[in-house]
């Protein structure tokens, strides 16, 4: 999704700055980047005082990284629950804070994160990333009532099952633990869905393109729903 998006804005004319703990992935996007990790506001920070010496102010800051895991409730342990929120919910908190002065000096901005259905109803077995993505949502709306009168923005995407290699990964967990064949395993995940599909990548890329617009200026505090009418 990071990938999408950045090749998305990039098409429109953006400058893009992407982040990351990972180099090799990031220069395969071919758009400048900063190595740092999210969960680290300080390493943040920096990352982003180098991007905007670089390229200029910030006005668009997409929170995307993001764990999950499964996990029975009955066995999950504190670290578990604590491991997800530093990336899931701190994450976000990291960077819109250090995006946060550019755009209220310049009186413009858009903060999205890339939450999940997850964020708006409960799904078995991952109750902790259900717990992240459901505190998302409320920082989201907390934040976008903050701010509304200053010219920013805060919204969440809230995607279904997008077909990305974590989501390969899950199916592979699945049928691994079932007696189910992958494709079996990916019909289940696809069964929520009411299209009986899952979301592309490029989907939420467009989503993010017109929460970022002006067109979607009154759009504030929302938690948008891709997910075929799943929710």
């Amino acid at each position: 999704m990071g990938a999408a998006m950045a090749q998305a804005f990039s098409r429109v004319g953006a400058t893009v700055t992407i982040m990351g703990r990972t180099e090799t992935p990031l220069k395969r996007q071919g758009v400048p980047y900063e190595l740092c990790d999210v969960t680290d506001p300080t390493a943040l920070q920096s990352a982003m005082k180098r991007a905007r010496a670089a390229r200029g102010p910030v006005d668009v800051a997409i929170a995307n990284a993001g764990v999950v895991d499964s996990i029975p409730f009955e066995k999950m342990a504190p670290d578990d629950l604590n491991q997800m929120m530093a990336v899931n919910l701190n994450g976000v908190m990291n960077l819109w804070q250090a995006a946060l002065p550019d755009m209220k000096e310049n009186g413009w901005g858009r903060m999205i994160a890339v939450a999940s259905t997850a964020g708006l109803k409960g799904y078995p077995y991952v109750s902790a990333y259900c717990a992240t993505k459901h505190a998302v949502i409320g920082m989201t709306r907390s934040l976008a009532r903050e701010l509304a009168r200053s010219g920013t923005t805060v919204n969440a995407i809230c995607p279904g099952f997008v077909d990305t290699p974590l989501l390969e990964r899950s199916i592979a967990k699945i049928s691994e633990s079932t007696r189910m064949t992958p494709d079996e395993a990916a019909r289940t995940l696809k069964a929520d869905n009411p299209q009986r599909r899952f979301i592309e990548a490029d989907e939420v890329a467009d989503a993010a393109l017109w929460l970022a617009s002006d067109g979607a200026a009154s759009v504030n505090g929302h938690a948008l729903s891709l997910s075929g009418g799943e929710i």
